[in-house]
């Protein structure tokens, strides 16, 4: 992942952040956990190569520290009315969650999560969609208490940003960006639903979102016309779009397993609205995914020549991934019906 000694010891740093978070007892502890988080990930985004790295960076560095700094004020705050490792107030849960929602990147606060994404490299763009949200959303889970009407209002608003937001996106990283948020509306529901649901959802999203970035990372490409650039190893091609499609949630594969049983949860609990709103939003991140492969399986392209680069090997790591992005659905449920 970094062929770089020091990028490696931040890394390491980064994860150590996110075990102090997981294991700490006060919200003091969370906070200093989260700080060496960020403050860790911050060298890891920066790269010669690439100017925009340098602004991704001053961003995330500018919402992170107003997120940690409210976060603090609030944790302060109450800690003269009562005890600092309970915080049995739900109107200070309320106020609580809004910084860590600021951190994870979920609407009506997500406007820094795209363009920070557009200037980080592939690796970075992992990290931050994966490890950099557990432990904002490990703490967002103690606090799920708070008022269900805002609670349904920032999940509805999550889903459908994060649905029409990427419809007319050319770039790859804010496809995916876009396809993140709406996860986090359906991770949030899953918290209502219960801990392991939760955390169930967040692993399958991790390994669907990891499978694509694997594909894309050794061909660099960044935009969508550079998918037609695949057309010489048809299997990469196929990976790709069926991990994206896994990620969009079309059953059979793997990304309609947690959002199936967690319509099946509200289903059950006469959630009926919110889950329709939630079942139409995921239909609308379905649609520009598989605009995006029809585009590139099926329709006449032209190639440039000159211009051509990727990597026609398979990697066993993509390889694998794609087989339990595409076919985790099915094998379990053969499973399930033999066992």
């Amino acid at each position: 992942m970094f062929n770089n000694s020091i990028k490696i010891m931040f890394f390491f740093i980064l994860i150590s952040g996110l075990l102090i978070i997981m294991s700490s007892n006060s919200w003091l502890g969370a906070w200093m956990g989260l700080e060496i988080n960020m403050l860790s990930f911050i060298p890891l985004m920066s790269n010669e190569n690439n100017m925009l790295t340098t602004e991704a960076s001053l961003k995330y560095f500018l919402i992170q520290a107003l997120a940690s700094s409210i976060l603090l004020f609030l944790i302060i705050s109450s800690s003269f009315n009562e005890n600092m490792f309970t915080m049995y107030l739900s109107l200070m849960k309320t106020f609580l969650v809004t910084p860590l929602l600021l951190k994870s990147g979920v609407a009506p606060m997500h406007w820094w999560f795209p363009s920070v994404m557009e200037g980080l490299s592939w690796m970075n763009c992992l990290i931050l969609l994966t490890i950099q949200k557990m432990a904002p959303l490990m703490l967002i889970s103690y606090t799920i208490t708070f008022n269900n009407y805002i609670f349904y209002m920032i999940i509805i608003t999550s889903v459908a940003v994060g649905a029409v937001g990427g419809l007319n996106q050319t770039s790859l990283r804010k496809i995916i960006t876009y396809s993140s948020i709406n996860h986090l509306g359906w991770l949030l529901i899953a918290m209502k639903v219960s801990e392991n649901m939760w955390i169930s959802y967040f692993l399958i999203y991790s390994l669907l979102t990891s499978t694509v970035i694997s594909i894309i990372y050794p061909s660099q490409i960044s935009m969508i016309n550079q998918t037609f650039q695949l057309t010489k190893n048809k299997i990469i091609k196929l990976m790709m779009f069926s991990s994206l499609l896994s990620l969009g949630g079309l059953p059979p594969f793997t990304g309609f397993l947690p959002k199936w049983i967690i319509i099946q949860v509200m289903m059950a609990n006469k959630i009926l609205i919110l889950s329709s709103i939630m079942v139409v939003m995921s239909l609308i991140t379905l649609y520009y995914y598989l605009r995006i492969s029809y585009s590139s399986f099926i329709m006449m392209n032209s190639e440039i020549k000159w211009n051509y680069q990727t990597n026609n090997e398979i990697s066993k790591t993509s390889l694998m991934l794609t087989i339990l992005s595409v076919m985790g659905l099915m094998s379990l449920t053969m499973m399930f019906n033999l066992f």
